[in-house]
């Protein structure tokens, strides 16, 4: 596999905050990689060091650049949506589609038309007259026109409905996922995004947690629902966290052989989200 995103000790500091703390990762081409963490954890300052919007610390190779001092080339290689999409509020659809086309050497302007033209934005429409959700498809529809090997997305669907956001997940998908561009993405809405990721990456407080495959995760982790005596066996196997649900126990384990938990209650996979929480507060206990 080829890396297209290389960080070997990466610190950055405001202050007296440690905002990302000696962190090393590698990304692979051709994976869909969610980066997970609660606010304040890291997540804004690490995408900022990716796309050469701040400094750091340590070694951060980007599409094989260094992406402090090497921003201009590139930003002609990186597609980037914020969780507020920026576009200048007076201009027209068409005129924003003619300043594109005339400034990244790699946008397709008849892809944005095809794009576009499935949806209810129209190129005499100014952007102050678009819902959020039309800008947020604009945008989309830009970002896909373009030939990049590498999209960040940074809570893209944030303030959306769900019939949009399912749309814009389904689009990204079906138009511009190929298995040969990687995807790096942010979002508090874990469960929307949980069946696309290929790998996930769970940061907080500046650090990494974990960084895996989405496959490997049914070998490495194990979630057990349990109550009374069988509770009582299973907590001297040594469970990262447990949490009470509807009377219940139930428990997560790393590394555990699954035989060890047979008899003793309902055994499965651990969603994302609920093995963030676990090995966020099970590291904090």
């Amino acid at each position: 596999m080829t890396s297209l995103v290389t960080a070997r000790g990466i610190s950055k500091s405001y202050g007296t905050v440690r905002a990302i703390d000696n962190v090393s990762f590698e990304i692979e081409k051709g994976k869909i990689m969610g980066l997970i963490g609660p606010n304040g954890a890291g997540k804004t300052t690490l995408l900022k060091a990716v796309l050469g919007l701040t400094d750091c610390e340590g070694q951060l190779s980007v599409l094989g650049l260094d992406p402090f001092r090497q921003r201009k080339e590139l930003m002609e290689k990186i597609c980037f949506i914020a969780d507020v999409a920026v576009l200048p509020r007076w201009i027209r659809v068409s005129q924003l589609l003619d300043f594109m086309a005339a400034t990244h050497p790699n946008f397709s302007r008849t892809r944005t038309d095809e794009l576009l033209s499935h949806t209810k934005v129209r190129p005499n429409a100014k952007v102050r007259e678009l819902s959020k959700g039309m800008v947020t498809q604009l945008h989309l529809s830009i970002i896909m026109a373009i030939d990049a090997s590498l999209l960040v997305l940074d809570e893209p669907t944030l303030g959306l409905d769900i019939i949009f956001r399912k749309e814009f997940y389904d689009n990204l998908l079906n138009d511009y996922f190929d298995g040969e561009k990687t995807i790096l993405i942010t979002t508090h809405q874990v469960e929307e995004i949980e069946n696309l990721l290929t790998d996930i990456m769970f940061i907080n407080d500046g650090r990494i947690l974990l960084h895996a495959s989405m496959e490997s995760l049914p070998e490495s982790f194990a979630e057990l629902m349990t109550s009374g005596e069988d509770a009582d066996v299973a907590r001297r196997l040594g469970p990262i966290y447990e949490r009470d649900v509807f009377g219940k126990k139930v428990m997560t384990f790393k590394d555990i052989d699954r035989d060890q938990l047979n008899g003793l209650g309902e055994t499965h996979t651990p969603s994302v989200a609920d093995l963030f929480v676990a090995m966020v507060k099970g590291a904090a206990a």
